[in-house]
């Protein structure tokens, strides 16, 4: 049956081209409705098969004289929107009759024109109530012109058709009416119909801007939404380009991406920018582009859709800011966290803050702070002496080197912003004029600097350690910088906290390095004496760890007979224990070189005092040792070691007389590879001493490994670079130390560094000596006491002959009962008178207290009572007992 309905229908089918006006028309058409072999079905019956030879038989075609559209224009219309609803056309005379079957017709339903020309429409209907709606949609069609509805129609194959039709009235040019069918199946109108309003749906409804533009990138729709998020009607928008609407500066990002677009195809998927001006709505976008193109391929343009994401950037960029802003926390604190400097650590955190955080930095610290010394205990007021120590600036300028002056003494009044902070702790936040200038004190220059620079935003963060205010952090924006904000100063505060730590943690280190330092100090040489024959220079490099002070020390030691000890040592380990072990050590040092003994049995004393001298009972003492004794009357040097580094000696290239402050004239250096001995403490392996003659001038060194050890090279390199460094001339011995220590390495381990150079010399100038061997006889005594007070006449001091006399006397006769080997005797002539008996028996002299009818064992106590100092020494495989007498108006000068 006919139902009536409103449908929209567009396109039509593709049909052959013909005339159907005129009564030539008409007589053709009737004749190829003539009578046919294959008969539309009757009511109730079904249509039988048309023969093959009917098609394909002669009958009359269609003209084919008049171009079609697409043969006019050149075009193929093929992927259109016609291929998706076919619409047939088919004409009817006023009896209901087919005057035209169009192929379209033909592919609808099945039925060739030659078979239905001349007959009824009606006969395609098998319901009775159908073929009477066709009959009154026929007349109604007749009468007002027209008419619309659904049907259907019988398919020749037999199942039924429902379309969609449209009847229009014709009238010929003879008069003659005629009844323009059209039509299309139903189920595919209904689905275009169904796209359409998805489609107007999503167009008109959606939450998203949607826009459409041709190939000149113009629009040629746009849905109210985004009409409304440019600020631009609608209808303003169809015709004109993104140019043409938008802002110059938001078009121009948004037209090189439409370019794009339709240049290469490729879609842009959510492209975030700025809105521009003129929007209502947001204040960023998300943009996607993609090209537009028919079923054919061909380009129609391209389709865009915007959405507001104001929130989604503002929430991402919030959780960038914070990324942002965390990862600035952990870069400061790897920078900082093993710094032990208040004022790098200052710089460090005025660097950090500027640009990210500021355009001007300043961290201000107490003085004590910087000094190691304790904080205070009372509050803050405006004689706190503060220290700008760390800045950082985005500019350079007289402005900025006037508000932002390191090392600047930071005065402030009581009731300014800067003394707030002192006191309570609170940070504050300054803008505009009023408050910058309430920030120190009235007429301030580096207020009135910061004004000239446009500053406009301040904060004032206190740094703080133990609860004390021991700083204050100082932030500044200027220009068009946005101004700090609450999250702003919670983040400085933050990194103000951070910084305080370890700025705290500085202070202890300066504190606790002073004391260690001062201990180790207090146990090194206080004065190094120049002794006769000698001249000596010397530096000592405290290790770059810390507290972690070491146990490397140094000693000149006089000796009888103007000999000179020389020492360097090491003891293993750092920290103040250990530097406790090195003055306990240098003691015993001391003390043994005070009996005169060769170097080797003095570190064999020593080591048998090392349980004695450990830092604890569970704890063995370790250390290094060189010792040396120079005597510059025979101009020997004698050595041991205890697995000390081996001294370096260098001998100038023309000897001679070596006077004290003159230039070095360098020369060629040589390590001495002394017999290397256990470390005291550990024991194993005998001292050995070595004794050599050494060229007047020669230049000795001795040193502990912090100078020529490092973690990438062997130790001969070090000492290898030592001999280079002394074998160059240099103004004096003085500036020979600065340069040896100008070329440590740098990669060494942070050890301390102890350097002794000794530039070995003759005796006092002036000096006389005279010395005789002695056969081991009895008229050995005789001989002796004539010799010297000929000698003493001679150099006229014969005031002291009667003393001397005795004196040598007695000590002849010792050795001439106990020796049996020639005896030595040597008197030298310079500050004092020293006599020396030598003689091959190594036990030493005992001191006796003889009873009062005792008749020997007397002489060493008149010795120890006539003589200014006595001693004695072992030398080769003997000894020597020598006696110093003072020269007459010494004591009265003393006096």
């Amino acid at each position: 049956m006919w139902e009536a309905r409103s449908v929209t229908s567009t396109g039509s089918g593709r049909a052959r081209p013909g005339r159907t006006g005129g009564a030539a028309a008409r007589a053709r058409l009737r004749g190829r409705g003539g009578v046919g072999q294959d008969r539309p079905p009757v009511r109730g019956g079904a249509a039988p098969a048309a023969p093959a030879s009917v098609r394909g038989g002669p009958a009359e075609p269609f003209p084919q004289g008049a171009p079609g559209l697409g043969e006019l224009l050149g075009e193929h219309t093929q992927g259109s929107l016609f291929d998706m609803v076919t619409v047939a056309i088919a004409m009817l005379d006023t009896a209901g009759r087919v005057v035209l079957w169009s192929p379209a017709a033909e592919q609808l339903l099945g039925w060739p024109n030659e078979v239905l020309v001349g007959r009824r429409i009606e006969e395609l209907m098998v319901d009775q109530a159908l073929v009477l709606r066709t009959r009154e949609a026929i007349a109604q069609a007749l009468r007002t012109g027209g008419w619309k509805g659904l049907t259907e129609l019988h398919h020749r194959d037999g199942p039924l058709v429902r379309v969609d039709a449209r009847i229009s009235l014709l009238v010929d040019g003879d008069g003659t009416p005629f009844l323009l069918v059209a039509l299309a199946e139903s189920g595919r109108v209904q689905a275009v119909e169904r796209d359409l309003a998805v489609r107007d749906a999503l167009f008109e409804q959606s939450a998203l801007g949607i826009a459409v533009l041709d190939t000149e990138l113009r629009y040629t729709a746009v849905n109210q939404t985004l009409a409304e998020m440019n600020g631009v009607p609608a209808e303003e928008h169809v015709g004109r380009t993104t140019g043409e609407t938008l802002p110059d500066r938001a078009a121009d990002e948004i037209t090189v991406i439409q370019r794009q677009v339709l240049a290469t195809g490729e879609p842009v998927i959510d492209v975030t920018l700025a809105s521009p001006l003129t929007a209502r709505t947001g204040g960023y976008r998300s943009m996607s582009y993609s090209r537009l193109t028919d079923r054919a391929g061909r380009v129609l343009g391209i389709s865009g859709t915007v959405m507001d994401v104001t929130e989604r950037y503002r929430a991402v960029a919030k959780v960038e800011h914070a990324r942002r802003r965390l990862a600035l926390l952990n870069e400061f604190g790897s920078r900082i966290g093993d710094l032990l400097d208040a004022g790098r650590i200052a710089q460090e955190l005025a660097g950090a803050a500027v640009p990210r955080l500021a355009d001007f930095a300043g961290a201000i610290l107490l003085q004590a702070v910087e000094h190691g010394d304790d904080l205070p205990k009372h509050g803050h007021d405006r004689r706190t002496s503060l220290l700008q120590l760390g800045v950082a600036a985005n500019r350079d300028g007289a402005d900025v080197e006037v508000m932002l002056r390191r090392g600047a003494r930071v005065t402030f009044a009581e009731d300014s912003s800067f003394g707030r902070v002192l006191r309570t702790g609170v940070p504050e936040l300054l803008s505009g004029s009023e408050e910058l200038e309430s920030a120190t004190y009235p007429g301030d220059p580096k207020v009135r600097a910061a004004q000239a620079l446009g500053v406009h935003s301040v904060l004032v963060v206190p740094l703080r350690a133990r609860g004390i205010v021991i700083g204050l952090l100082v932030l500044s924006r200027a220009g068009r910088r946005e101004g700090f904000d609450r999250d702003d100063l919670a983040f400085s505060v933050e990194l103000a906290d951070r910084a305080g730590s370890s700025l705290d943690n500085a202070r202890l280190y300066v504190r606790e390095r002073t004391a260690a330092l001062t201990l180790q100090r207090t146990l090194l040489p206080q004065q190094v004496p120049q002794p006769t024959g000698l001249e000596v220079a010397y530096r000592y490099v405290p290790g770059s760890s810390g507290t972690e002070v070491g146990g490397d020390w140094f000693d000149v030691i006089p000796l009888p007979g103007d000999r000179t000890a020389l020492v360097v040592g090491d003891v293993m380990g750092h920290g103040l224990r250990a530097a406790a072990t090195m003055g306990r050590l240098r003691t015993a040092v001391r003390v043994l070189a005070a009996l005169d003994l060769p170097p080797d049995v003095l570190l064999r004393h020593v080591h048998e005092l090392a349980d004695d001298l450990a830092q604890g009972p569970d704890e063995a003492l370790l250390a290094t040792c060189v010792y040396a004794v120079y005597d510059p009357a025979t101009a020997r040097l004698t050595m041991a070691k205890a697995g000390h580094i081996p001294p370096v000696l260098v001998s100038p290239e023309r000897p001679g007389p070596a006077r004290s402050g003159g230039p070095l004239p360098g020369g060629r250096g040589r390590v001495l590879e002394l017999p290397s001995g256990a470390p005291l403490g550990v024991g194993g392996v005998a001292f050995e001493s070595v004794e050599l003659k050494v060229p007047e001038g020669s230049v000795l060194a001795l040193c502990t490994d912090g100078l020529v050890e490092s973690r990438d090279k062997d130790l001969d390199v070090g000492l290898g670079r030592l001999q280079s460094v002394l074998e160059k001339p240099y103004p004096s011995i003085q500036h020979a130390c600065e340069a040896v220590l100008d070329t440590m390495e740098q990669g060494r381990e942070p050890d301390d560094v102890a350097l002794l150079l000794a530039r070995l010399g003759r005796g006092e100038e002036g000096a006389r000596t005279v010395g005789w061997t002695l056969p081991a006889e009895p008229t050995a005594v005789s001989r002796a006491r004539r010799l010297v007070r000929g000698a003493l006449r001679d150099w006229d001091v014969a005031e002291l002959t009667d003393t001397v006399e005795l004196l040598v006397s007695e000590l002849v006769t010792n050795s001439v009962r106990y020796a049996s080997a020639p005896i030595g005797v040597r008197l030298t002539l310079a500050g004092v008178l020293l006599v020396e008996i030598s003689d091959p028996m190594p036990d030493p002299p005992r001191e006796r207290h003889a009873a009062e009818a005792d008749e020997g064992g007397r002489g060493l106590e008149l010795v120890r009572r006539l003589a200014l100092r006595w001693g004695a020494r072992a030398e080769g495989m003997g000894k020597v007992v020598w006696f110093e007498q003072e020269l007459p108006g010494k004591e009265a000068d003393r006096e």
